[in-house]
């Protein structure tokens, strides 16, 4: 069980903190398993004759014996109304508790990417990734005396000063990495393979980033020029940017049986024709392509956990980003209590005659200058109530 009350602030403005009350148990009767009561009984207290700090109200006798009769009953009780309309008295929700469950899904949508080879996009191959500001400061301060031996260690210090002073934060690794010459050298490596690679595929900005890195992938084959996984991304990532004009950025190409697809969509719970929700497109030829996904257009999705995935995506998602797919991947199961959520009920609006009454009394308080601003004398006000 939960119980939801306040304590108010003695001050003049009052303020409500919000104090929640848990009864957990592993021994609960069979009629609670798997069940969740929340009361909120925050309406319920009475006025302290002397403060406890901060402290100004409190539950009375009879207010507890009310929330443990509640509890016991272990019944819904909907909020009752005061002659004003007002909320008042105790209420009273209960659960499964799946009610309280959800599926974080992640949602990816395809990279699209532009490329080109240019002096200025290889440039920042110089440094590395994770040590672009420093390497950025001993480059603009030193230039060619960083790849000279010895000279790095000697700023030691001085580069450790400057990231102390930016508020920098490195590891003993990244410190070492950073008066490496050789690591230096290999940086500046990839800037001459960048610039070898300008010279056989050219400067041309090209819209298909698929065809791009096969040409690419060709040169330093045919050039032997080796070069790791991280080197070749970081390359094709320098001379590339999303555009949302351009083509999708294939991952994979995969072939299946029909018995391979049949088990497929059977373990996905859906059709063939619905695999591309999951990320599988099917091609003319008959394979099957993955697309490459954008991290700066990928979102998630709470799903309740009694709601199913995919009908929450083709219902929520799907209409309003045709291109997206689901990362089962990466679902998670999460638990939230809100107690706004189950209680909250929104006052009604006060009717048109009540707020003309008010008009009424302001204008009379304002010495018709109402009136004046909206071009009606008070009688005309009168009239309309």
């Amino acid at each position: 069980m939960m119980l939801c009350c306040y304590e108010q602030a003695s001050s003049s403005i009052k303020t409500g903190i919000t104090t929640y009350i848990w009864i957990l148990t592993n021994a609960k009767p069979a009629e609670r398993r798997g069940r969740v009561q929340l009361i909120d009984a925050n309406l319920l207290f009475r006025k302290l004759r002397k403060n406890l700090g901060d402290k100004n109200c409190e539950f009375a006798p009879e207010h507890i014996d009310q929330i443990l009769a509640t509890y016991t009953a272990f019944q819904p009780v909907e909020r009752e109304l005061d002659a004003n309309g007002d909320p008042t008295g105790i209420a009273v929700q209960v659960f499964d508790n799946s009610d309280f469950g959800y599926y974080k899904v992640t949602i990816e949508r395809p990279d699209r990417r532009r490329a080109q080879f240019a002096p200025e996009r290889l440039e920042p191959l110089r440094f590395d990734k994770s040590l672009r500001e420093p390497m950025e400061q001993l480059w603009s301060e030193h230039g060619d005396k960083v790849y000279e031996p010895g000279f790095l260690k000697s700023q030691a210090k001085a580069i450790q000063a400057w990231c102390d002073e930016q508020e920098i934060a490195l590891n003993a690794k990244q410190r070492a990495k950073l008066v490496n010459t050789a690591s230096w050298l290999r940086q500046r490596e990839l800037i001459e393979v960048g610039h070898q690679l300008m010279q056989s595929v050219g400067t041309e900005e090209t819209a298909d980033f698929n065809a791009f890195r096969n040409r690419v992938a060709k040169t330093l084959k045919a050039r032997k020029i080796k070069l790791s996984a991280t080197e070749k991304n970081a390359i094709l990532n320098a001379a590339s940017w999303y555009s949302d004009d351009a083509e999708k950025v294939i991952d994979k190409t995969l072939t299946f049986t029909k018995g391979e697809l049949e088990a497929l969509s059977a373990r996905l719970g859906c059709g063939i024709e619905d695999l591309g929700h999951f990320g599988l497109y099917a091609q003319p030829d008959g394979n099957w392509l993955t697309y490459e996904s954008s991290t700066d257009l990928r979102d998630s999705e709470a799903v309740p956990l009694k709601d199913s995935i995919h009908r929450y995506f083709k219902a929520e998602v799907k209409p309003h980003v045709p291109e997206a797919w689901i990362n089962l991947n990466t679902v998670k199961i999460g638990y939230e209590i809100s107690f706004n959520k189950y209680f909250y009920r929104q006052k009604s609006l006060r009717g048109l005659d009540a707020i003309t009454r008010d008009i009424l009394e302001l204008e009379q308080k304002a010495d018709g200058l109402i009136a004046d601003i909206l071009g009606v004398t008070p009688a005309d006000l009168s009239e309309e109530v």
